[in-house]
This record gives structure tokens, C-alpha cells and sequence, in this order.
């Protein structure tokens, strides 16, 4: 369903496990970005009743994930720490077309979205099947179905507004250059990492 085209290692998950406190709030931030990158969205594109909707539902869904991440942190007796960059998706953001029309920078922004939830959906997806923790195996389950809608939504906005747009040939163009940079990632414990 992601097509992603390649897959981040399993052992990935044991690497994240071994620090639950810095996982989580990797996870933490993550998801408050995610809710910031939402708002923006709405922001420059507001004359989308449809997609200021359905942004607004999505970004509030992230804060709630924020929101569950910090619970699981006070849980366990940890502390959120400090956001932390997400070199990944910087990385991942140089593909972006900036310099394009409004429409353009639209799509690409809604694809570079759709992109950053199924890799996420598929790291969760690798926490919920190989770390022992229950709970917490449980948490990213239900966080792996939430984040695959979110992917759900930004492709289909991207193909919808995308009109004159290759949209499908910018996506495997996207699919490709997220491939050769996830090589460089997967060893460290964060969920882009």
C-alpha cells in the first residue's frame, strides 16, 4: 500500500528499543511537526475548502498523537526532552520543487507529506511487530493505521489538485529519491533515523 521501494531493516527496531526515552520523544516532536507542516499547508492554500478540512481534522489527530506520545513518557518516568532535528526530512525536503507555481509547490508539498507518513507508518509498523514492550507494541500498532490514513490523505489531495500535473510521475520520482536516501538512515534510535 506505501510502495515504499525499500524497506528499513527490522533490526532498526531493537536499535529504537534500546532507548525507549529518546524514541518517544523523537516520536514527540515528530508529531507536533507533522501538525505544524498540516497548518502550513492550510495556510498557503486556504482557497481549498476541502483541503482545510481535511488538514484541520489531521493536524488536531497529530496533537493528539503528540499529546499520547508525552503520556507514555511521563509513564515510564522519563522527561520530553528537546526537539531534535529530523535530517531525513531535510534531506527529503531538497526535493521539493520551491521554485515552481503555487500549484506546483502544493503538490510537492502534499507528496513530500504523504511520503514522510508512510515512511513513518512503516517504522511504527516495525515497533508494533518487534519490540517487546506490549503497551507500547499496541501504541504503534494503532498509530501505524492512524499515519497510513494520513498518507491516504495527502496522495489523494496531491492527485486531486494536481491538475496538469504529472502528479503520479512526480510521486515515483519522489519514491525514488526517498530509496536512495533511506540507505544512509536506519541505524540510529529515531523514528526517521
Amino acid at each position: 500500500m506505501l510502495h515504499l521501494k525499500l524497506d528499513t531493516d527490522p533490526r532498526w527496531a531493537k536499535i529504537a528499543e534500546q532507548d525507549l526515552e529518546e524514541i518517544l520523544t523523537d516520536h514527540a516532536w515528530c508529531e507536533q511537526k507533522a501538525a505544524t507542516n498540516a497548518i502550513t499547508i492550510i495556510t498557503l492554500n486556504s482557497e481549498h475548502e476541502d483541503l482545510v478540512e481535511e488538514l484541520t481534522e489531521l493536524a488536531q489527530e497529530e496533537l493528539e498523537h503528540f499529546q499520547r506520545v508525552c503520556k507514555q513518557i511521563k509513564a515510564r518516568g522519563y522527561k520530553l526532552g528537546r526537539a531534535r532535528k529530523d535530517h531525513y526530512v531535510n534531506e527529503l525536503y531538497k526535493f521539493m520543487n520551491t521554485g515552481g507555481s503555487q500549484l506546483q509547490s502544493m503538490v510537492d508539498r502534499l507528496l513530500f507529506s504523504a511520503m514522510i507518513e508512510a515512511r513513518s507508518c512503516e517504522r511504527f509498523k516495525l515497533l508494533n511487530n518487534h519490540i517487546e514492550d506490549k503497551e507500547l507494541s499496541q501504541f504503534y500498532y494503532e498509530l501505524m493505521v492512524s499515519e497510513a490514513g494520513h498518507y491516504t490523505t495527502f496522495i489523494t489531495l496531491a492527485r486531486k489538485y494536481g491538475k496538469g500535473i504529472d502528479v503520479e510521475k512526480r510521486w515515483q520520482d519522489l519514491v525514488t529519491f526517498e530509496a536512495e536516501l533511506i540507505k544512509n538512515y536506519g541505524t540510529h534510535g529515531s523514528i526517521h533515523g
